[in-house]
């Protein structure tokens, strides 16, 4: 509900706050942002105090962030509760972490449960849910935003009281978990490591600012310097987590063979998950008679080609555990994959009619949706036990960092030639620029298939990795 109520309304709430149209672009930025750095910080504490413990603690900055949306009287204030509001990407990772480990302790007492099956199960109906409630999230706020126009206050208290409930769910009925154990003992060294979490916050600060500032002034020297920077921090961030013995994020789990195709993938997504869908939406509602290019929909009828487009995310990832107790896990993460480059390639030929752009989002998300219940149910499959947080976490934080990086360089391929203002009083992008974009999601995601090829045929599975000779 979260991901799909705000986007209807962000028009309303730039009038309700008095700023312009581009200042909104700064929303989403810095949640993504929040996010990135957020991640993996609570996934490594859900892994040393319990997964219930540290969702409920996210569920409750969200909840009081969710409220100050709803309240806030200037867009400052706004703007700290709606990156605050970041903190729920955290809930799927965790929750697969909950899963993961039910799971095992069920195989304590039944030999014949298969925990990877029982994980991508589970996982795929609570990725159902996600894409589900997004569907529902932005049908409810399109009808309320227009019934109840002069109350935003109450339209945006909806997904605060949403998330009021799911807290009280997840604190009355989700029983308590303990925290992860390693070959039948507790981590060694239960603590936070401080020093990396602020190394790679400012590296990702860096690079995420940087990127954000080609939305203002392009390509410019302080861009370039501040992804340097950025890198530069990331390379220190690794050299120091190496030689840390509690590090926040392992860096000998992320280079196992099993595991780093699967990150990878999760960063290429992002790219077309999370950076794609405005674009989209631009493109279906571009007038073909003024600008030679576009769709010339209306807000009703785009909002069906977006609602089809979730809807086939919903039905990949349903079918996602079927297929891969019918296939392997492996061979679903490939053809999920190459169904998104499909689509996305597809689109840089098929554009002319809404029928054509909805049957090529369709076969990329099915893809997708097959992706989002996947990759962190392949992950906590690949990593051990006392590891699955951070390792289901680490897909999300890539994959959030790679639509942060394709949110900037989108942003910059659809500005470049852009047409003067037209009759219809909107600045078109031009079709080069989606060109670019549909061709970037396409390669990303023929990148993360290469990839996934050299993972072994049976991973994330219930039989080891290292009986493939």
């Amino acid at each position: 509900m979260l991901q799909g109520y705000y986007t209807p309304l962000f028009t309303d709430v730039a009038r309700r706050l008095t700023i312009t149209d581009a200042d909104v672009n700064w929303l989403e930025a810095l949640q993504l942002l929040v996010s990135a750095l957020v991640v993996p910080v609570l996934a490594r504490l859900g892994d040393l105090l319990g997964h219930r413990r540290v969702l409920l603690a996210s569920l409750v900055v969200t909840a009081v962030a969710s409220w100050a949306v709803a309240l806030a009287p200037t867009f400052a204030t706004f703007l700290v509760a709606w990156a605050l509001q970041g903190f729920y990407v955290a809930w799927l990772p965790l929750n697969v972490a909950i899963i993961y480990g039910r799971a095992r302790r069920l195989a304590a007492t039944d030999p014949s449960a298969d925990v990877p099956a029982t994980t991508r199960r589970a996982t795929g109906v609570i990725v159902v849910a996600l894409q589900a409630g997004a569907i529902g999230g932005a049908l409810v706020a399109g009808q309320l935003g227009t019934l109840l126009a002069d109350r935003l206050t109450i339209v945006l208290a909806v997904p605060a009281l949403l998330v009021t409930a799911a807290l009280a769910v997840v604190w009355r009925l989700v029983p308590a978990d303990v925290p992860a154990t390693h070959d039948g003992e507790r981590d060694r060294h239960p603590t936070i490591d401080v020093r990396g979490a602020v190394v790679l916050s400012l590296a990702l600060l860096a690079v995420t600012g940087g990127l954000s500032l080609v939305r203002l002034d392009g390509v410019t020297i302080w861009v370039g310097l501040l992804v340097a920077v950025g890198l530069a921090l990331g390379a220190i961030f690794v050299r120091l987590e190496q030689r840390t013995a509690a590090p926040l994020i392992d860096i000998a789990l992320v280079r196992r063979p099993t595991l780093w195709p699967v990150f990878l993938t999760a960063g290429l997504f992002g790219v077309s998950v999370l950076g794609a869908q405005g674009p989209l939406s631009t493109f279906a509602r571009t007038d073909p008679a003024v600008h030679g290019h576009g769709l010339g929909l209306t807000s009703a009828t785009a909002s069906y080609l977006i609602g089809a487009y979730v809807l086939s995310l919903l039905v990949g990832a349903a079918l996602f555990s079927r297929l891969s107790t019918a296939l392997t896990p492996r061979l679903v993460l490939i053809g999920a994959s190459a169904l998104v480059a499909t689509g996305y390639l597809a689109l840089i030929g098929l554009h002319g009619s809404a029928v054509s752009v909805a049957s090529c989002m369709v076969v990329a998300g099915l893809g997708s949706g097959a992706l989002v219940a996947a990759l962190p149910a392949a992950a906590a499959a690949a990593a051990p036990a006392s590891s699955t947080g951070m390792a289901t976490g680490l897909t999300n934080t890539t994959k959030t960092v790679g639509g942060s990086f394709a949110s900037s360089v989108f942003a910059l391929a659809l500005a470049g030639g852009a047409s003067s203002p037209a009759a219809d009083g909107v600045t078109a992008a031009p079709l080069s620029g989606y060109v670019t974009v549909w061709a970037i999601c396409g390669g990303t995601a023929v990148l993360a298939l290469i990839a996934l090829l050299t993972v072994p045929r049976v991973a994330f599975t219930s039989v080891p990795a290292d009986a493939v000779a």
